[in-house]
């Protein structure tokens, strides 16, 4: 199985990036390939509502983006690893997000999909709009759910290594 794993935090030891290492891990152990697209450190533009792209075809900028592309589009798996920002998934993952417009047609068939998040918060409503977002994103684009690692409490870089989300992350890339 081919997995693409596209991750949203700026922090290179942050705990959405902890659990899509996990993931990868346990992935590639279970012999799947696993690319990954760090979209904090990359150069996307948002998308700009030009339809340009007739939601199937060359979109007008040209910048790191063709690299998801590349791989989304004959991935079995795109995972999505994001810590929540605001209320919601990080600006830099949404970007990327926004720019599956260009590539509809070529994505809308049936793949898998998992999202890794972390959040400071503990109330488990407060996680409730990204899980929509997530579960309204993959209806749209007929894919299903291979699961969830939501991993509350956790603010300061590096905290979810002390919980069992990591763990969990592992298990689930494993299982794919």
């Amino acid at each position: 199985m081919k997995i693409l794993v596209i991750t949203g935090s700026p922090r290179k030891n942050g705990n959405s990036n902890t659990l899509a290492e996990n993931f990868i891990k346990g992935a590639e152990e279970a012999g799947h390939t696993v690319v990954r697209f760090d979209s904090a450190f990359k150069n996307v533009h948002p998308c700009v509502a030009c339809n340009k792209c007739g939601m199937n075809g060359q979109c007008v900028f040209k910048d790191d983006f063709e690299f998801v592309k590349a791989n989304i589009i004959d991935a079995d798996a795109v995972v999505f690893a994001t810590p929540m920002y605001y209320f919601g998934i990080s600006a830099q993952i949404k970007a990327v997000i926004d720019r599956f417009y260009a590539i509809n047609g070529q994505i809308h068939v049936p793949k898998k999909a998992v999202l890794l998040m972390t959040y400071a918060d503990t109330s488990e409503k407060e996680a409730q709009p990204i899980i929509s977002h997530y579960e309204s994103l993959i209806k749209y684009l007929g894919w299903s759910d291979a699961g969830k690692v939501i991993a509350p409490g956790v603010w300061p870089e590096g905290a979810v290594k002390y919980t069992k989300y990591p763990e969990d992350a592992y298990t689930l890339g494993k299982s794919l």
